[in-house]
C-alpha cells in the first residue's frame, strides 16, 4: 500500500497512526545542476535544483519515514508555501493536481538510517516523480520505518512448498 500506492503517503501514515504527521525539515539546500547521488529521473527536473530532506513522525516524535525531494529552485516557494508542512498538504492547500509515477523500490539496509530511526534494518523504500501539467515538478525518495509493523503486522518471507 504504502510502496505501490498513487496516494499520499503522509496521509497514508495519519490513517494508520490515527495521528497528525508532523515534519522535521532537516535541511533544504540549493544543490545547483549536481545529481546528489539521486535516482537518474533528477536529471528530468530542470535546474538549478534545491534538495529538501525531512523526517515524517507523529507528533510524540516517533519517526515514520524519511523523504528526500528534489525541486526546481525557482518554484519550490510556489508550491511549498509553508516548508514545515507535508508535501502532500502544501499541494492540497493549493489544490494541485498531479500525477504519481512510481519509479522504483527498493528493500535494503543503511547505518544511517538506523540510528535516525532509531531500529534496525533492513527498510522498504521507493521514488517517484510527481508531474503537474505535463512537466515533472518534483522527484521524491521516501524510505519507511519498520516500527510501521506495529500498524501493519510483521512481513514474514516462508519458503513455498518447503523450498527456500
Amino acid at each position: 500500500m504504502l510502496l505501490l500506492g498513487d496516494g499520499s503517503p503522509t496521509r497514508h501514515l495519519e490513517l494508520l497512526t490515527g495521528e497528525p504527521t508532523e515534519v522535521d525539515v532537516i535541511d533544504m539546500s540549493l544543490i545547483g545542476m549536481d545529481l546528489d547521488d539521486a535516482p537518474d529521473l533528477i536529471q528530468t527536473l530542470p535546474g538549478p535544483r534545491l534538495r529538501r530532506q525531512v523526517w515524517l513522525r507523529t507528533p510524540s516524535g516517533q519517526r515514520l519515514a524519511y523523504a528526500t525531494s528534489w525541486w526546481e529552485a525557482s518554484h519550490v516557494d510556489e508550491y511549498l508555501q509553508n516548508r514545515s508542512l507535508p508535501i502532500w498538504a502544501s499541494l492540497a492547500r493549493l489544490r494541485t493536481e498531479l500525477y504519481r509515477d512510481v519509479r522504483g523500490i527498493y528493500y535494503g539496509c543503511s547505518p544511517g538510517l538506523e540510528v535516525g530511526f532509531d531500529v534496525e534494518g533492513p527498510f522498504w523504500g521507493r521514488h517517484y516523480l510527481f508531474w503537474h501539467h505535463g512537466q515533472p515538478l518534483t522527484l521524491i525518495y521516501e524510505v519507511f520505518s519498520p516500527y510501521l509493523t506495529k500498524y501493519l503486522g510483521a512481513t514474514q518471507l516462508s519458503p513455498q512448498n518447503g523450498k527456500a
